[in-house]
């Protein structure tokens, strides 16, 4: 149970789902790899992929793109249950500097490889959520227009 089971050819495909190519996502279902593919999704928010990792049996990948959420208990479980690699893709992801270097001293450029992508896709995540055109709700109707 980990990520570092997958031979790299497979990650390196995980890697251009998670950048959002389609094609790439579309041939991890095709070849056997659904749970990659609902995984590169999880990462973006998809809350119906996340189900589908639960529902089928793939939680720790579930919990994984909690880790890379930042929550705590996601991290913990991932730190005791998989791999350490796992753990340290997640806080490579939010460009954890340790964490970076241990991918890099322990010769796993696949898994900073997908961290880079992921940050990419979280930075993306948090610039579309600020700005003059996203409500908040509860805000006040001044607090708004300012």
């Amino acid at each position: 149970m980990g990520l570092e089971k997958y031979d790299i050819k497979i990650l390196l495909v995980l890697c251009k789902s998670i950048s959002g190519r389609k094609d790439f996502f579309r041939w991890l279902i095709a070849n056997g790899y659904p749970e990659l593919a609902a995984f590169s999704n999880a990462i973006r928010g998809d809350t119906e992929a996340m189900k589908w990792l639960f529902e089928n049996h793939y939680e720790w990948l579930a919990i994984l793109s909690n880790a890379i959420d930042g929550e705590d208990k996601a991290r913990v479980w991932i730190g005791k249950a998989t791999h350490r690699c796992n753990l340290m893709f997640a806080l490579a992801c939010r460009e954890d500097i340790d964490a970076i270097k241990w991918l890099i001293n322990n010769n796993l450029q696949i898994f900073l490889m997908m961290a880079q992508e992921v940050s990419k896709v979280l930075e993306t995540q948090a610039l579309e959520n600020v700005g003059p055109y996203v409500m908040h709700f509860g805000q006040s109707a001044i607090d708004i227009k300012r």
